[in-house]
């Protein structure tokens, strides 16, 4: 699943006419990187969920062949969490990727999500999430999100204290993760924590690199790292 119906407000003016999305950065929208990293893992349908600006999304994504997408219209603005909890009758039983609609990111070594594809453990885990140096995370200025034990379990930073890593928009969940989640809007970071305490919520790191792109000021950087990994403007 890709989500991609945020508001981007961050992005405004350009967001008030283009999903945030579908920016084209380097020459390719954000949406469509994303559709091809999974396409290149072999994901033989993808969901796309939208709200704002949601026939904008749906004539674009008319024009792709490969894979199937299946659209997830919501009427009103459901967050990450309920965006997915409402497509779920789309995604199956199995565990299935996430992606955030709005990111950029190098491979390293291995493609992320194969990483994280090679990480997934069942048995352990109803989430893993892949995780960026925040030391690394080009144009990122933030505390960070989590710590990771040695066995890849996380910890939520307190308010009061930096993380070492943040979450880097990309993460396999498992169905069971929405089992008596609330109905309607809800972010995923209330399942995020129960799973933290039920020992369930693992990470694995990027071994790649990563742009945040928040705002018009950060599209020539974004264009940048895409054509050459600069780490300056």
């Amino acid at each position: 699943m890709v989500l991609a119906a945020g508001l981007g407000e961050r992005m405004r003016p350009i967001t008030l006419t283009t999903p945030k999305p579908l920016i084209v950065l380097a020459g390719r929208t954000m949406l469509d990187r994303a559709i091809d990293a999974l396409a290149e893992q072999g994901v033989e349908q993808v969901v796309v969920n939208a709200h704002h600006l949601a026939d904008v999304v749906a004539r674009h994504l008319a024009g792709r062949s490969r894979p199937p997408i299946r659209l997830s219209i919501e009427t009103e603005r459901l967050e990450t969490g309920g965006g997915v909890r409402n497509a779920l009758p789309l995604l199956g039983v199995a565990p299935f990727f996430v992606i955030n609609g709005d990111i950029l990111w190098r491979d390293g070594p291995r493609p992320a999500l194969a990483d994280l594809a090679g990480a997934w453990d069942g048995e352990r885990m109803d989430a893993l999430l892949m995780l960026h140096p925040v030391s690394s995370a080009l144009g990122y200025a933030g505390p960070g999100d989590f710590r990771r034990e040695g066995d890849g379990r996380l910890i939520r930073r307190a308010a009061d204290e930096r993380a070492p890593y943040l979450f880097a928009g990309l993460q396999i969940l498992h169905p069971r993760l929405f089992a008596g989640a609330p109905d309607g809007a809800f972010s995923l970071n209330q399942l995020y924590d129960r799973a933290i305490a039920r020992g369930r919520l693992y990470g694995v790191e990027h071994r790649g690199r990563w742009c945040h792109v928040g705002t018009p000021a950060d599209i020539p950087i974004a264009e940048a790292f895409l054509r050459n990994g600069a780490v300056t403007p």
